[in-house]
């Protein structure tokens, strides 16, 4: 059995690295990495055209009707570039409005987000990081009142999906018009986070899974760490080729070889993971929630450590701000942390397992 991404998704996956090749060089990652917003307008047009924000919307209202292994694939190459902008939330608010039967809703909400003319985002973690289904306690009503911690751009956000009690989901249009937003401090530079107040704010219900939007979040981090995590090895052994020291470039000295092929070791067995999680959520769903779970669980802590000896491995340089291995090494403390942290999914995992009866 060849176990492998098709043709057509390497393909995808070479095109939308040229893109970020080509228009996402350091001065401009850095410089939206500043910004007050996070966000960059041009860029976000750009991965609209490219087709990259309409991957898992169908065809009939403008996407391409591709699968989570697909998105994920792409994902992977964001993480590796350290994408800056809302993409996570979007590719999760078209999800859980495509799962919907709402079909005005459907018509009105899919284009845009296809084309990024419209910018979607979650709403899932309450106080206590409380990110579960079956931890929500904001009331399903026609109108929410209470709040959200953590969502992803949602000043930016033209619709918002939110959890509600019951492991439900609600959809609010123009939250910034009946809801109060601020923004909460976010080390990653590259995603941003809000702090939502719903008083009385007109919703309407969705009848999508709230455990199939949390698993496609897995899934998504997971694959972003792995690009992530590839990146800092390669731009640690690029400058271990580079770096001179003694007469020789640093790459020469044993311990640093060991150092970075221990890490490359780490993380290369682990594109499986990831893959075959996006494959389950669409063709395994009896193995889709325990394997997002281990995908987000390991590739955050294998991305975390992987940023960690980079910056090891770079030495001084790697503490300025005009190097940017800062940038990976903060995304990796924001994918290990969004939706729970490792040791919280690694007890899903175990649950889900039934590894507790067993013993």
């Amino acid at each position: 059995m060849n176990f492998d991404l098709s043709e057509e998704q390497t393909a995808l996956q070479d095109s939308v690295g040229r893109f970020f090749q080509a228009e996402l060089d350091q001065t401009r990652l850095l410089k939206i990495f500043d910004s007050d917003d996070g966000h960059d307008a041009q860029l976000w047009k750009a991965l609209g055209d490219l087709g990259v924000l309409g991957l898992m919307i169908d065809e009939r209202y403008g996407g391409t009707g591709l699968e989570m292994l697909d998105a994920a694939a792409v994902a992977e190459v964001l993480g590796y570039h350290a994408a800056p902008g809302p993409h996570l939330g979007q590719v999760l608010a078209a999800l859980a409005i495509a799962q919907c039967d709402d079909d005005a809703l459907k018509e009105r909400w899919l284009p845009r987000l296809a084309s990024g003319e419209s910018i979607g985002t979650v709403a899932l973690a309450e106080a206590g990081n409380a990110w579960q289904p079956n931890e929500w306690t904001l009331i399903k009503s026609s109108t929410l009142s209470g709040s959200k911690r953590n969502v992803l751009y949602a000043q930016q956000a033209d619709i918002m999906v939110v959890g509600v009690a019951g492991g439900q989901l609600m959809l609010v249009e123009h939250p910034g018009e009946s809801a109060e937003i601020s923004e909460l401090p976010c080390l990653d530079g590259t995603r941003r986070i809000d702090h939502v107040v719903f008083n009385d704010t007109p919703a309407v219900a969705l009848n999508g899974s709230a455990g199939k939007l949390r698993d496609a979040a897995c899934v998504l981090l997971a694959a972003d760490a792995f690009g992530g995590a590839r990146r800092c090895v390669d731009m640690a052994v690029d400058y271990a080729l580079t770096r001179e020291q003694f007469g020789q470039v640093i790459g020469a000295f044993q311990a640093l070889k060991h150092q970075l092929a221990n890490v490359a070791a780490d993380i290369e067995p682990a594109r499986g993971l990831y893959w075959y999680a996006a494959h389950a959520f669409d063709a395994v769903p009896e193995d889709a929630e325990r394997m997002a779970a281990l995908a987000k669980a390991h590739l955050a802590e294998r991305f975390l450590n992987a940023a960690r000896e980079a910056t090891q491995a770079h030495g001084g340089i790697a503490y300025t701000w005009e190097y940017p291995l800062h940038v990976w090494l903060k995304r990796a403390v924001f994918d290990r942390m969004y939706l729970g942290e490792t040791s919280v999914h690694r007890a899903r995992v175990a649950q889900l397992s039934s590894w507790a009866e067993a013993s």
